[in-house]
């Protein structure tokens, strides 16, 4: 009799996959930095559901307890925390978000000249987009310009290490220069967007000019103020 045939066995396969994730850093006194919050989700709600935060505690000397009631307040708002770092592991529970260490974030910096070397296949440094961005869509491209020929819809996305250009409406929100590009700038033929960011820092619909939408308009920062102004 010829022994039974042993199934053999399936590898569990790991694929390696990155998200481009919110950095929350607070500030003492947490409440008042939680009131911030709270301005920006009643000025774009929705603005942080289903994207991965990450908590920085470099900042602030929290116990336990204190870590606790800050993850419970974002919770609260709907903020699902990703993982925690900048702080010490014994102050976490095994019930908090993992402890998270090498992340990074992206800098532009000029190259040096190189000698002559085996020539690669450069990545590309921009995305043309033919087809509007439609509501509830994401465009995600860290390494670049974003040019988009349509529109982009209400609800939607575009996120660039660059600067956008948008050749048609920007109604939903626009994030250039995430990658610390801080002369990164947004252009559009006609502005309605909900939110416009570069390097971090933004604003929503009711920062903006009356005055200017509908109207070609461009945004980029002054110092650590950003601009909003007409596109002649």
């Amino acid at each position: 009799m010829e022994a039974a045939v042993k199934p053999q066995r399936q590898m569990v396969r790991l694929r390696g996959r990155s998200y481009v994730a919110f950095v929350f850093t607070p500030t003492v006194p947490v409440q008042d930095w939680l009131q911030e919050i709270d301005t920006t989700i009643a000025r774009s709600p929705g603005f942080f559901a289903g994207r991965p935060v990450v908590i920085d505690l470099s900042s602030v000397d929290l116990s336990q307890s204190g870590i606790g009631h800050l993850l419970t307040s974002l919770q609260d708002r709907n903020i699902r925390v990703l993982g925690i770092e900048g702080v010490e592991e014994a102050k976490l529970t095994p019930m908090m978000p993992p402890l998270l260490s090498g992340g990074r974030s992206c800098v532009v910096e000029p190259s040096a000249p190189k000698k002559p070397e085996t020539k690669v296949e450069a990545k590309p440094t921009s995305l043309l987009l033919e087809n509007p961005v439609r509501s509830g869509q994401t465009v995600i491209f860290p390494e670049g310009d974003v040019t988009i020929l349509g529109s982009v819809g209400s609800g939607a996305e575009v996120v660039a290490g660059g600067s956008i250009h948008v050749y048609g409406a920007l109604r939903g929100r626009a994030m250039a220069g995430v990658n610390g590009h801080t002369s990164a700038r947004i252009y559009c033929q006609k502005i309605e967007a909900e939110l416009l960011a570069i390097d971090g820092f933004y604003q929503t619909a009711d920062d903006i000019d009356a005055a200017l939408r509908g109207r070609p308009a461009q945004a980029f920062l002054q110092g650590n103020t950003m601009r909003i102004t007409a596109l002649n």
